[in-house]
């Protein structure tokens, strides 16, 4: 790749600006710059794949796992790896730019270092620098796009369903896109028609079984068939209200999916991927059961994987990837395809990193048109952080804890739970809270707060049908979330008992709960009809109210169960 002296001089003033210590030598210097997003093309076939995205439409700072175990056959192996045993498996250099983009390590001192990530506008220069070494490369969205901020939920998902036409994605499937309801889907989807398809092999309808969306794609590229099929999340209905979408049915449906893979086969596809919202484990599982997919890129549980994990299958190998969340990754999948048949592959997945890439001038425009309505609102200065604030992690986060405090308190309850959703974007200490970083963590179209009398049976069984959730050593019986969080009361969780019996020791005030007496639970997003009948003031309000009179947030150890059984688990940090 040339580069003239100007060109140097802006790579090195980015690159100084996000703190990246460049070699004082101009010419390596500039190569040091350049290296992590130069990417010759390797194939005639390739594929672009972002997922999870949770409309973050401008930079952030997102922190990974220190915690993600997992159980059983699982254990030990990727996505359950976290910190330094992620690097050594994948042999990335510890201390590096790519280092504090997988892991959580020294993660305040290297956020500050690096930047922010992600971000439309950056990304978008990313991907027309790779597409202009791929002809004909095609953008895959692995759903979840269209939901995580107040703006998105606010304008029902337009400012992202506009983005996504400006970056050019050709091909997404979805999962949280069903929570604005089955029409506003249905009605984006005719604004798509001949710019993006929606695929969804797994949607039917509930009484005739008829597809809702088209199950798969063949795209020819550079004179390759290349089919796209679509999984969208299998749990949708169970995770998220039915009342977004009572006429839709959803699942893994294995056989199905295998007459799809056939089917496209049948008609001339060369490559047959899967764009995945299953999360990492299904796929894995999957991957070893259905034949004739040369690779899923899925997405659902957030995992930045930094390789292709190939599995074995009665029909050959497929690759499984997972591009991680919030638009800080873009995974680059290209094929070597000669004779109707993939002979080889290389994959990368690039991090976003904000500072190092310049914002594309369309996409800066698209995006401030469309925050401007609400920018007022999302500015709000709400309170002061003392320390760091994040979400990601198999138990508690600081973010969540503080939710959980502000439900206590606003509701004067003893008790409190919120949900183990896995977006949400992370605050470095001193930063200020304001509105639109509580939305980042609670814009969701059910978000009615709720108290609830509760007896410690129904709390164990809350927590033990959650913990199976997450916990449970078939993957076809996990949905992909974590723990819910718990405020007030302390347990114990040993994540490799049986199913009833992973919760144990649960105290409050120091007290063993007692099965039988009556208990405050505070909480929200419940997924009932008739709690959205009762309605209840939305999350993001109380939590506001509460900032607004704490004015300083005191960051504390977040509240996280004692556990048990995982001694030596390279999920933990």
């Amino acid at each position: 790749m040339g580069m003239n002296r100007r060109e140097f001089l802006q790579i090195l003033a980015i690159a100084s600006a996000g703190g990246f210590v460049l070699n004082s030598n101009e010419s390596y210097a500039a190569s040091d710059a350049a290296r992590m997003y130069d990417l010759p093309r390797k194939g005639n076939v390739s594929l672009l794949h972002i997922t999870d995205s949770h409309a973050q439409l401008n930079p952030v700072f997102f922190r990974e796992p220190e915690i993600n175990l997992g159980i059983g056959a699982m254990s030990g192996k990727p996505p359950h790896l976290v910190g330094n045993a992620l690097l050594k498996h994948f042999g990335v250099k510890p201390g590096t730019a790519q280092a504090h983009a997988y892991t959580s390590l020294d993660y305040v001192e290297a956020a500050r270092h690096y930047g922010k990530v992600g971000g439309f506008a950056h990304l978008a220069t990313l991907v027309k620098q790779v597409r202009a070494a791929r002809p004909g490369a095609l953008l895959l969205d692995g759903g979840d796009t269209w939901q995580g901020t107040g703006q998105a939920m606010w304008t029902n998902g337009q400012d992202m369903v506009d983005a996504c036409l400006q970056l050019g994605v050709d091909v997404m499937t979805m999962h949280w896109e069903c929570t604005y309801g089955a029409d506003r889907v249905k009605e984006i989807e005719d604004q798509l028609q001949g710019k993006m398809d929606i695929v969804a092999h797994n949607v039917q309808t509930t009484d005739f079984g008829d597809p809702v969306f088209k199950p798969y794609v063949i795209k020819e590229m550079n004179g390759v068939p290349v089919a796209i099929i679509g999984q969208a999340f299998p749990y949708s209905t169970i995770a998220n209200p039915r009342y977004f979408v009572p006429d839709w049915s959803y699942g893994i449906q294995e056989d199905h999916l295998q007459e799809i893979i056939n089917e496209a086969r049948g008609k001339g596809a060369q490559v047959a991927v899967l764009l995945s919202h299953n999360g990492m484990d299904v796929d894995l599982k999957l991957a070893s059961r259905v034949t004739g997919l040369d690779a899923i890129l899925g997405g659902h549980t957030h995992d930045g994987i930094p390789a292709p994990i190939p599995v074995k299958n009665a029909g050959g190998v497929t690759l499984v990837t997972n591009a991680g969340s919030n638009g800080k990754f873009l995974g680059v999948l290209d094929f070597e395809v000669k004779g109707g048949k993939v002979k080889g592959f290389h994959y990368k997945l690039l991090p976003v990193f904000s500072n190092l890439l310049a914002a594309d001038k369309d996409m800066t425009a698209l995006i401030q048109k469309h925050r401007a309505p609400y920018a007022a609102k999302l500015d709000e200065k709400l309170a002061i952080t003392d320390g760091l604030l994040y979400r990601r992690g198999n138990f508690n986060g600081s973010f969540d804890q503080l939710i959980l405090d502000a439900l206590m308190k606003e509701k004067d309850a003893p008790i409190a739970f919120s949900p183990g959703f896995r977006w949400g974007t992370s605050l470095l200490p001193g930063a200020t809270i304001t509105m639109e970083d509580v939305l980042n963590q609670t814009a969701i179209t059910y978000p009615y707060t709720t108290v609830t009398e509760m007896t410690g049976t129904q709390i164990k069984t809350i927590l033990e049908d959650v913990g199976d959730n997450l916990f449970n050593p078939d993957p076809y019986y996990q949905q992909g979330g974590d723990m819910v969080r718990v405020g007030g009361l302390e347990y114990t969780c040993e994540p490799n008992a049986k199913m009833g019996s992973r919760i144990q020791d649960m105290r409050l005030n120091g007290k063993p709960l007692e099965a039988s007496q009556t208990y405050k639970v505070a909480g929200w997003a419940p997924v009932s009809e008739a709690a959205r009948d009762r309605g209840g003031e939305p999350i993001w309000d109380l939590v506001a109210r509460y900032l607004r009179n704490e004015k300083e947030v005191k960051v504390t150890q977040p509240n996280v169960p004692k556990l048990k059984g995982v001694a030596g688990n390279p999920g933990i940090v």
